[in-house]
């Protein structure tokens, strides 16, 4: 969005707000916005102190501190349509299966207005889409990381978008997804149980907490090494925690290859690796996590329908890295 359509505010924290959360104090000094509203700015990069932005809803304010909020202009409730090129896997009158790339973001949300697949998808379906809740748009009923490439399936409809609801929630998807984790986990195969939640310390991080969080199971096996550092590891969801994959696997030791999250690349998984084989890390920019396969029941015919999709070239070319001697 065009930074010249923004609104910008200015808020200076006094002495009576000294140890205040940064989202209530903007909530006291702009009564105009909510707090969930200021949240999602601040989470969205839209907050800076002296020049430097604060991420964070939760940082304690000093007296004497002035923050600065940039706030963008109202935008349509309504997604628009844009042109932006799909892998259609497969489609019919009541849902499409897309072949997601990594990069594309699900859904509008601050700091990702719109060229988002729910633009992309109104724009593809047009007059196919009878509408959900009333809205001529798809029905998004699970979603994949910005960053995580693979197949996701929307609703067409609003009878279909109920059915995939229910089954996603009963847990009858069938979901399959390939990551590339440093080192090899032992055993070869289990189960990974902890409750996710928010990170205590780092509110836009995911973590296994002991209480507040939310069940989450995750199955999964190794496939085979990927050198001496890595491995190639299946993952199949039992349940779809926010960044699930990524959090679980970290959690065992064994976090996704180029995750700046939850996988660094510090120097102890970079030790003996070549200069090449680092390149390669760095010049993947993202996660190596890829949503494999996609099974369901079709909310008409009944029928079993199962999809798949390769490795893309990105993820290739870094297992090929680091499987060179």
């Amino acid at each position: 969005m065009d930074d010249t359509e923004t609104s910008q505010y200015d808020v200076t924290a006094g002495a009576e707000d000294a140890g205040c959360r940064l989202d209530r104090l903007l909530a006291r000094s702009l009564p105009a916005f909510s707090r969930s509203r200021l949240k999602a700015l601040i989470e969205a990069d839209r907050v800076s102190r002296g020049g430097a932005t604060i991420s964070e809803a939760s940082y304690r304010v000093k007296p004497g501190e002035r923050f600065s909020l940039s706030v963008p202009a109202a935008v349509s409730a309504v997604p628009q349509g844009q042109d932006i090129p799909l892998a259609v896997v497969y489609e019919d009158d009541d849902l499409i299966v897309i072949d997601k790339p990594a990069g594309l973001v699900v859904h509008p949300a601050p700091g990702n207005p719109d060229a988002t697949l729910v633009n992309a998808l109104i724009a593809h379906c047009g007059a196919s889409l009878s509408g959900i809740g009333g809205v001529r748009r798809p029905g998004i009923v699970h979603r994949l990381d910005k960053d995580t490439s693979g197949l996701i399936v929307a609703a067409k409809n609003d009878a279909t978008h109920r059915v995939l609801a229910e089954a996603f929630a009963r847990r009858k998807i069938e979901r399959a997804y390939l990551a590339v984790v440093w080192g090899t986990p032992s055993p070869a195969s289990g189960d990974i149980a902890g409750d996710i939640g928010r990170h205590k310390k780092d509110r836009k991080r995911m973590a296994v907490v002991d209480g507040g969080g939310k069940s989450a199971l995750t199955h999964y096996r190794v496939l085979h090494p990927v050198g001496l550092r890595a491995s190639l590891v299946e993952c199949r969801l039992a349940t779809g925690r926010t960044h699930q994959i990524r959090v679980h696997l970290a959690a065992i030791g064994h976090g996704v290859v180029g995750d700046p999250v939850y996988g660094r690349a510090t120097p102890a998984r970079l030790a003996g690796l070549t200069d090449p084989q680092r390149a390669a890390i760095k010049a993947l920019g993202r996660q190596a996590l890829h949503a494999r396969s996609l099974g369901l029941t079709h909310p008409r015919s009944r029928a079993k329908m199962l999809w798949e999709s390769p490795l893309p070239a990105d993820i290739e070319k870094l297992i090929k890295a680091l499987e060179s001697v």
